[in-house]
């Protein structure tokens, strides 16, 4: 594991811990929640950006890299002496997901997977996508002035799209994000950096200002705004596209904070 930033107030390290997998705001409440229960947890993130979402606790140690191999993984493991693995990374990551259950695996660890809950549609414009194929392989972009809220791992998908449809793309405010968005073909009048949720009025505004007659979003669920977007739409009465959730088969999952404590408790 590849880890720049280290930074604690630990108790013993000879002290079993567990394995918190986050740079979600999910992951940030459940920090706070096994804090107040002074379970000890090492956290992992991939950016020192999202190391600001926790509280400093004597319970909690934040990494921050990436997994790089499965025999980096294991020294993690060791070093930190971990129990128990609770992966509440992005639900579109799955990457990070099939790796950390593979290692749960070979080194028998148990592995609790906490993910948002998704959102039920609440109208009837919504149009479900099961992957970026299916979008970018459609006529659903032609001619359209579209939004693109999906983050800034995609938008190379879209740049052939740049010439048959209006493109807007909102992404967070880095360096990276903008390198990104710019060589996948977006303009900087067509790009807004801003860190999400946004408020129904600045969401409803900025697609009014833009003249938006579509939106593309990922099922990320009311911790990422998908709500506020439906609300959006079905205001403007204008079509969103979601893009559905990779299929992954955990092999234990929840989305009750409760569920994570008696895992941990066990």
């Amino acid at each position: 594991m590849d880890l720049i930033v280290e930074t604690s107030k630990k108790p013993s390290k000879d002290k079993p811990r567990f394995w918190l997998i986050g740079g979600t705001s999910e992951s940030a409440n459940l920090a706070q929640l096994l804090a107040t229960r002074g379970i000890l947890t090492t956290i992992t993130v991939t950016t020192v950006a999202a190391q600001k979402l926790y509280r400093d606790s004597p319970y909690l140690k934040i990494r921050v890299g990436k997994l790089l191999s499965d025999q980096e993984g294991e020294i993690f493991c060791r070093e930190e002496n971990i129990q128990g693995i609770i992966d509440a990374s992005h639900p579109f990551a799955i990457a990070i997901s099939q790796r950390a259950i593979a290692l749960s695996h070979r080194l028998d660890i148990p592995y609790l997977r906490y993910e948002r809950s998704t959102l039920e549609t609440n109208t009837s414009k919504t149009i479900i996508c099961d992957n970026f194929d299916t979008l970018i392989q459609g006529n659903y972009l032609t001619g359209e002035k579209v939004l693109l809220t999906i983050g800034c791992n995609h938008l190379y998908l879209f740049k052939q799209w740049q010439e048959r449809a209006t493109l807007f793309t909102r992404i967070l405010p880095t360096i990276d994000s903008l390198a990104i968005a710019t060589a996948a073909g977006f303009t900087p009048e067509r790009i807004i950096a801003i860190r999400p949720p946004l408020s129904f009025e600045l969401e409803l505004a900025l697609w009014r200002h833009w003249g938006i007659s579509l939106v593309v979003s990922k099922a990320n669920g009311k911790a990422g705004g998908e709500d506020i977007k439906q609300r959006v739409a079905k205001t403007l009465n204008i079509p969103l596209i979601i893009i559905s959730r990779p299929k992954l088969d955990y092999p234990n999952i929840t989305d009750n904070l409760d569920e994570v404590i008696k895992f941990c408790l066990r």
